[in-house]
């Protein structure tokens, strides 16, 4: 399976709690809910062409315990989302968990790399990692991931989690696709090409 993540962020890189004022106010951030304002059928109708494509998900421990609370609860029969994340495996990175509460799920523990490059050897589609910006910031840095899916909302929040922080392992990529919404989102389609290259401007005689 390939292994993608699909990542809310805003303009300065926060990814924290995009989804309700509740859903993550870990130390202390009040800002909750910044994307949905910005949500569109446009973007609804890809993202759920990307989940169709999902045949399990990768999920860090506060992310599984937010979408096991949410993601039941929710009835709507018309919801593009709610029967599939509901229904497929998902896999759940934790060293302080021995099992899940949202059915289907394995726990992931002890070395999370080595687990996860064997279930990429499975056969199937996509391995979906959606939020988790910790546990996608190791397995980026670990070259795992081979796609990510950036959904840049037009807010800059001054303060929050983000899915890159100082400190974090170097990445190449490559632009894969870009599009943009009526909503304002931008969404960047990127492949992860290992360390990024360097190199020095020495005149218009070096652009390609």
């Amino acid at each position: 399976m390939k292994l993608t993540l699909t990542e809310f962020v805003s303009l300065d890189g926060v990814s924290q709690g995009p989804g309700s004022p509740e859903e993550d106010t870990t130390g202390g951030f009040t800002l909750g809910g910044w994307f949905v304002p910005h949500m569109d059928q446009d973007f609804i109708d890809l993202a759920a062409e990307w989940l169709g494509r999902a045949d399990g998900l990768l999920l860090g421990r506060r992310t599984d315990e937010a979408f096991a609370r949410d993601w039941p609860q929710i009835t709507d029969a018309d919801d593009p989302f709610t029967v599939r994340m509901n229904a497929l495996p998902k896999y759940v990175a934790t060293n302080s968990l021995e099992q899940g509460s949202w059915n289907p799920t394995t726990v992931l523990s002890g070395d999370i790399a080595a687990q996860v490059q064997e279930l990429k050897k499975q056969p199937g589609r996509e391995l979906q990692i959606h939020g988790s910006a910790r546990l996608a910031g190791s397995l980026l840095a670990a070259g795992l991931i081979d796609e990510l899916r950036l959904v840049v909302a037009p807010v800059v929040l001054g303060r929050g989690r983000r899915l890159f922080p100082d400190g974090g392992a170097p990445a190449g990529l490559r632009l894969m696709e870009t599009k943009t919404t009526p909503g304002g989102l931008t969404i960047l389609l990127f492949a992860y090409t290992g360390n990024p290259d360097y190199s020095t401007y020495t005149g218009a005689g070096d652009i390609t």
